[in-house]
């Protein structure tokens, strides 16, 4: 691809160090933009060395959200999203206005139930666009990088983000028919206490709401505990104890019944969080809107 000087300079800037700064800034990092382009982050940081030499200026500065961009480096962000639709409208297929690769990370169960169907659906519709999907329950931080959408449990505080809400569902108690079969049925929040819980293992997710439901019952004296909660529902259906599960993984699970209905129900959010250059790609706005 050629490269042009600014001004008439004599100084040379490529459009592939645009289209790299353009990655730097939606994902944050250098080694997420150089993975997206599939390239390594030695080729990702002399890209934009060379691009800060041509431009005279720095484009980037480093930040506790990752590598934001300077006011020079916004002047040229428009100028490396142009070149990127321009090469998108030859390479797209007949059938796709979307092209490009999309990061998302969210909690397992949002992906399974949520992400994976919504964005199988897209992909069937835009051929050209990619996803790398990562499953992982983390807290809402306050500084984020390296994926063009992270769905967390909650509110992020991101002050360099923008924060959108997904949906809401609910933690419940939920038991097996066998399981109750051959336990007493707790009648009070108190009576859980007789009860083995299944649930995350203590503050191993570190994220407040779903701390908040485990804290909010008596200890029990026992406890089956994992980092996955698909492991939960399956040992909950099993018999092993009384499960704290989301609504929408239990409720039409038919092992399952739903116990203290009317003293035990948490109401939980899904939150979307986008560095706002990743909110100007096309593909990163078509995805928030399936979810």
């Amino acid at each position: 691809m050629a490269s042009y000087a600014p001004g008439g300079s004599g100084s040379q800037i490529s459009p592939e160090d645009l289209l790299t700064l353009l990655a730097v800034a939606r994902l944050g990092k250098f080694t997420a933009a150089a993975h997206s382009l599939g390239l390594n982050h030695t080729t990702v940081s002399r890209r934009i060395a060379a691009l800060e030499k041509g431009y005279g200026e720095r484009l980037l500065v480093a930040s506790p959200d990752g590598w934001e961009l300077s006011a020079a480096g916004r002047h040229l962000l428009p100028v490396a999203e142009d070149i990127e639709a321009a090469l998108g409208r030859i390479d797209a297929h007949a059938n796709s206005a979307l092209s490009g690769t999309i990061r998302l990370a969210c909690p397992q169960a949002f992906a399974l139930e949520f992400a994976v169907p919504a964005l199988t659906r897209l992909q069937h519709s835009h051929p050209g666009l990619q996803f790398e999907l990562i499953a992982a329950t983390q807290r809402a931080r306050q500084y984020r990088s390296g994926v063009d959408i992270e769905v967390v449990v909650g509110r992020p505080n991101a002050p360099r983000s923008i924060a959108q809400h997904i949906r809401d569902y609910r933690l419940q108690l939920y038991a097996s028919h066998e399981y109750l079969r051959s336990h007493s049925t707790p009648t009070t929040i108190d009576d859980l206490a007789e009860h083995r819980l299944i649930y995350y293992i203590e503050n191993s997710l570190q994220v407040d709401d779903l701390d908040e439901a485990g804290s909010a019952l008596p200890r029990s004296k026992g406890f089956f505990r994992s980092t996955s909660v698909h492991a939960h529902v399956l040992a909950t259906s099993n018999g092993v104890g009384i499960g704290i599960l989301p609504d929408f993984l239990a409720a039409n699970n038919s092992r399952l019944v739903q116990v203290l209905p009317d003293e035990f129900s948490k109401p939980v959010s899904y939150w979307a969080s986008v560095r706002h250059e990743s909110l100007r790609n096309a593909g990163v706005r078509s995805v928030l809107e399936v979810l």
